[in-house]
């Protein structure tokens, strides 16, 4: 199993989805994690220095086209990933994730090693609140 984590520095867990530039993706087996790379990630520094507006959209954010788009471009890192945790994510991207089969789990954990070993033994608490 592949899990994504959503870093800004490779150590922390990124508070939000869309503004973080990396994922470090772990391969994990029989409850042990077996390495890890670092991985770039398009979000909202990408897509705000290609010229294109951040929130140019009326209704519930993240579920226009324009968002859908800015999600495909931000997940096409981690097609091969089968969870995703991160502090947390709008509805839209929580959504998206879903839909392509990949599984986000919010957490308050801030260590990537200790919410990834909490992860691989079946005991971090998740905490879908943190979607907005």
């Amino acid at each position: 199993m592949k899990v994504a984590v959503i870093t800004d520095d490779g150590r922390t867990i990124s508070q939000h989805f869309g503004r973080a530039p990396f994922f470090l993706v772990a391969t994990v087996e029989d409850g042990r994690v077996l390495g890890t790379e670092m991985r770039q990630k398009a979000g909202h520094h990408t897509f705000a220095q290609a010229g294109e507006p951040h929130h140019a959209q009326a209704g519930p954010h993240g579920f226009d086209p324009a968002s859908q788009g800015r999600h495909a471009a931000m997940l096409a890192a981690i097609q091969d990933c089968q969870v995703v945790l991160a502090g947390g994510m709008g509805e839209g991207m929580y959504q998206n994730l879903q839909q392509v089969g990949i599984r986000p789990v919010m957490t308050e954990i801030r260590s990537i090693e200790e919410a990834l070993q909490a992860f691989v033994e079946g005991r971090l608490p998740e905490h879908p609140d943190r979607v907005h």
